[in-house]
Order: structure tokens, then C-alpha cells, then sequence
């Protein structure tokens, strides 16, 4: 008798256990499940931005060769020295001359001063306002017309590879911002200055050399500099603004949930500008008193299947 009372009991028990499991799991997906925040919209800038990487380079990288053979007699400048146009960068004697001042010296001092004042030394001048970034040679070493004895350069600027898929977004005159690998906390503000008409093919893919022009050289900036450049193709200024995981899309429309005073939530149609797939612009459909319902589905719970019942058997893989 009491084995015949036990299974009926053990019956419903399973029965209900097994209804209770069904109901959880219909209700697994429901957005009733998703945590929610309710934020304001605000007023700030929207911007879109094309993201490469380049390197710090001379954008004219000028080496000065002297004009004869000889012997460098003294560099005046050392490399970070800025230089004018026509500016004496250093003296060197001929291979003439120092042959004359070697022989010289070994007649004392007025033999010396003689020949001195009679061959004068060459001077080496620059050709143009710039920058010395390298000074190849000291003083005591023989050159020829082929040897470099510094380098000069106009101006730094990035030059960064776009992809040809990126090119059509980038024009003269937009801002960038440019971080150093080496100084990554330093953030320099850019312009673009220059595009090549060239393409060059590196692995196989279509690039375009473009120019950064920074808008101030710090003294950090050194020839060879690995850096990120972020280049500004679109902007909008003290907009009003909502994160994008805000928005809503059913296809036909663009929609916000809003929080009424009330206490219900209702869908708001909204007009969107630029969309940076963080920030977003807002044109038309809420201002900043408006509360709006974010849904964060990181709070969603984790089921080890999506749309499958839980009671049926599971395939062998």
C-alpha cells in the first residue's frame, strides 16, 4: 500500500519541477531580464575618424655635400640646431690647403699665419631654413663631394599609409591627432598638409603616403617615431548626444525608450546625424530633459543553448 501512494506522489512532483523548468526557460529571453540605466541626453561634439599608423619624417630631407674635396676644419652646429638660409654650418679646407697647412707647420708659426691668410678656408652654407637632424662628420676628418656632412630638414611630419579604400575620406585640411608609440600619454594635434598622386603596393594592398603637418613640434619628436594618426573626417559641435547603444532599429525607424513621469516606458522616434558607434548625434526627437532607458544585455543570462528545448535529447556531435 504504501509503494502504491509513493508513485502518484512522485508523479506530480516530477510534473511540477518540470513545468517550472519550462516556464524559466520561455521566460530566458524576454527583456524583462536585462538590466537597465536611464541617462539624459547631452550637449557635445560627434566625431568620425579614420585611424592609421605612420612614422615621423622629414617631409624634405636635404644632405649637404660639400662643394671640393678636403679636410673638415670646424661644424659650427650640432644636430637639433634650427639654421637660416645662407647661415655658415661649417669650414673646411681643400685638399690643397691642407696639404699647404700641414707643411706650414712645420715652418713655425709666421710661415703659418702666412698661409692661412693667404688660402682661406671654404665655407659650407645652408640652402634653406630647417632643422639639423643629423651632423655625419667632426672636425680632423677628410670628405669628398660625395660624403654628407649633415642633414637638414625643413619640418617633422607624419607620414602615414592609407588604404585606397580609405583615401576618398581624407582631404587637405582636416584635423588629426597624432600619439607617439614611444610617448603614448603625449597627444599632438595635426593637420592634414599633403596626398601623394602616387599609390605605392606594400603587401599586396593599394596605399597612399599622406602628409601630417603638427600644429607644434615638441622637443621629443625625433626622425623614425612610430605613431597612431586619427584623422578627423567629420564633426559636429555642441550637439545634442546620446551613446549609441541607445538607439534602436526595426528597419523602417529609428527609435529611443523613454522613461515617463509616469513610470512607463515608451518608444520615442528620433533623427540621427553622425554615428561613431559610441556617441551619436541626435537632429530631432529629444532634448536634454528627456530620460532615456538603456538596456545592457552584458546582464543577460548565459544559456548553454538558444532556441532549443531543454527536455529534448541533444545530438551527438
Amino acid at each position: 500500500m504504501i509503494k502504491n501512494r509513493t508513485k502518484p506522489i512522485a508523479a506530480v512532483g516530477f510534473l511540477i519541477i518540470i513545468t517550472v523548468l519550462f516556464i524559466r526557460w520561455k521566460q530566458g529571453g524576454t527583456e524583462d531580464n536585462l538590466k537597465t540605466k536611464i541617462i539624459n541626453p547631452i550637449i557635445g561634439d560627434v566625431a568620425i575618424m579614420v585611424t592609421t599608423t605612420g612614422v615621423i619624417e622629414p617631409q624634405n630631407r636635404l644632405e649637404i655635400k660639400p662643394s671640393i674635396g678636403g679636410r673638415i676644419d670646424e661644424i659650427i652646429v650640432k644636430e637639433g640646431d634650427h639654421v637660416k638660409e645662407g647661415e655658415i654650418l661649417a669650414w673646411m679646407s681643400s685638399t690643397e690647403r691642407a696639404a699647404l697647412i700641414d707643411a706650414a707647420r712645420s715652418q713655425g708659426d709666421e710661415a703659418l699665419r702666412y698661409w692661412k691668410d693667404a688660402y682661406k678656408k671654404t665655407p659650407i652654407i645652408s640652402p634653406l631654413d630647417g632643422e639639423v637632424i643629423v651632423r655625419a662628420v667632426e672636425p680632423g676628418q677628410t670628405v669628398t663631394t660625395s660624403d654628407a656632412v649633415l642633414v637638414l630638414s625643413d619640418r617633422l611630419v607624419v607620414s602615414a599609409q592609407f588604404d585606397e579604400t580609405d583615401i576618398g575620406r581624407i582631404k587637405i585640411g582636416q584635423d588629426a591627432f597624432i600619439t607617439l608609440d614611444a610617448y603614448p600619454d603625449v597627444k599632438i594635434e595635426g593637420i592634414v598638409d599633403h596626398i601623394a598622386y602616387e599609390s605605392e603596393i606594400v603587401n599586396n594592398v593599394t596605399i597612399y603616403n599622406v602628409d601630417i603637418l603638427p600644429k607644434e613640434m615638441p622637443e621629443i619628436l625625433r626622425s623614425g617615431m612610430s605613431v597612431t594618426a586619427l584623422v578627423v573626417e567629420k564633426k559636429r559641435t555642441d550637439v545634442t548626444t546620446i551613446p549609441s547603444s541607445a538607439i534602436h532599429y526595426d528597419g523602417k525607424r529609428q527609435f529611443v525608450l523613454l522613461k515617463t513621469k509616469s513610470g512607463k516606458t515608451v518608444e520615442s522616434d528620433i533623427t540621427v546625424g553622425l554615428n561613431n558607434e559610441k556617441i551619436a548625434e541626435v537632429i530631432s526627437g529629444l532634448s536634454v530633459d528627456d530620460n532615456v532607458v538603456i538596456q545592457d544585455t552584458a546582464y543577460l543570462p548565459k544559456r548553454k543553448s538558444t532556441g532549443t528545448n531543454p527536455f529534448m535529447p541533444s545530438r551527438r556531435r
